[in-house]
């Protein structure tokens, strides 16, 4: 096991005629050996550009890259001791599943007999053994990524990257694989890299996960940090299915924030008392399973939390839970709470939602950095 450390890297792209384009923005980062980071963002964000200096594929702009302590970035790809497995599989469709596995251990001149037991072995830990003799073209999708995966593993990488793994995997085959990768993950105990703009893969898999937006790392954290502690607007609002409510208001004395002439919501105590000040516009955050229906119609609130009315927009049955689209008077925007199932509402209905102060979040207006 090895660990890699990312030092101010950068990448620039230049052409012609045409501003510089800043793709990393000075990342650093530390992963310890056998951990699995989440590089998470939106298509644009520099996480795929991350990777591929990481591997080799692209040429550092500025920064170093460190594996096991030492500088590979004047080292070139293909000596680089790091596994891929791409997005598009990149398999050799006249080969077969062991004639893919054993391709680069054959290209740096490992005796045949070495391979063979190689390709043996590694088909047998991700369950492949019954596929060695098929070729891609009649493997599923998900066969496909656990040939690309083992093929990644069987040079037994100081670190392994992978890029979007599972993007091309219907739901019933991404459950099942997201599982499988994380035993296998855990049970080679690879450095790994894990590149996706699908949060639930992220917060699933990875023992701590960075927000990238802009070339920029957003926040670092454990998935429960990044979900229960969301350090600014980007990251609560990317993270988190049905999204965060995020509701406009104007802070006031006693640890308020109203955010319509007859609504106003408490916030966490320790908030009130140091950098919520009176006048002070914010966005108040709050996540739609940390909201409450105070019962049938129009009961009252729960522990003593204040009960705000409001008015049914629609509401989606979901088996598992619903979504109850809300309208507070007066407030901006819609107010999504997630229900029970045992819950069922009616355009027009009349409810009372609750809110715990401890579970609100409040971001500035101006900055969106959060005040904690």
């Amino acid at each position: 096991m090895t660990e890699l450390a990312l030092r101010a890297l950068r990448k620039t792209y230049a052409s012609r005629g045409r501003p510089q384009v800043e793709a990393v923005r000075g990342i650093d980062l530390e992963l310890r050996s056998g951990e699995l980071l989440g590089l998470l963002g939106p298509s644009g964000c520099g996480k795929s550009t991350t990777l591929r200096m990481i591997a080799g594929l692209e040429e550092v702009t500025g920064g170093d890259i460190l594996v096991g302590g030492e500088s590979v970035v004047k080292v070139p790809a293909q000596q680089r001791n790091i596994g891929v497995a791409f997005e598009n599989y990149a398999l050799y469709p006249p080969l077969t599943v062991a004639g893919n596995l054993g391709f680069g251990l054959a290209a740096r001149g490992t005796p045949r007999g070495e391979v063979a037991s190689r390709v043996r072995d590694m088909a047998e830990r991700i369950g492949l053994t019954e596929l060695l003799d098929a070729r891609p073209g009649g493997l599923s999708s998900g066969q496909k990524q656990r040939v690309a995966l083992a093929r990644a593993l069987i040079r037994e990488p100081d670190v392994l990257l992978l890029d979007e793994p599972l993007s091309h995997l219907d739901a019933a085959q991404r459950d099942t694989t997201r599982r499988e990768l994380k035993r296998i993950q855990k049970d080679l105990g690879h450095t790994t890299i894990l590149v996706t703009h699908d949060q639930e893969e992220a917060l699933s898999l990875a023992d701590r996960i960075a927000v990238m937006k802009d070339g920029v790392i957003q926040q670092l954290g454990t998935p429960y940090e990044i979900y229960d502690s969301p350090a600014n607007l980007f990251v609560a609002d990317f993270v988190g299915e049905p999204a965060i409510n995020l509701l406009p208001g104007v802070a006031e004395a006693g640890g308020f924030v109203r955010l319509s002439d007859t609504v106003r919501l408490a916030v966490p105590v320790r908030l009130a008392a140091g950098r919520l000040a009176a006048g002070r516009e914010v966005l108040l955050g709050i996540r739609p399973e940390d909201l409450r229906l105070g019962g049938d119609r129009l009961s009252g609130g729960e522990d003593g939390v204040a009960a705000v009315p409001a008015r049914v927009s629609a509401h989606e049955p979901l088996l598992e839970s619903g979504i109850a689209t809300l309208a507070l008077a007066g407030v901006a925007g819609p107010l999504v709470v997630q229900t029970g199932p045992e819950v069922f509402l009616d355009r027009g209905d009349t409810v009372r939602v609750t809110a715990d102060p401890q579970l609100t979040h409040v971001f500035d207006a101006e900055t969106g950095e959060a005040l904690r």
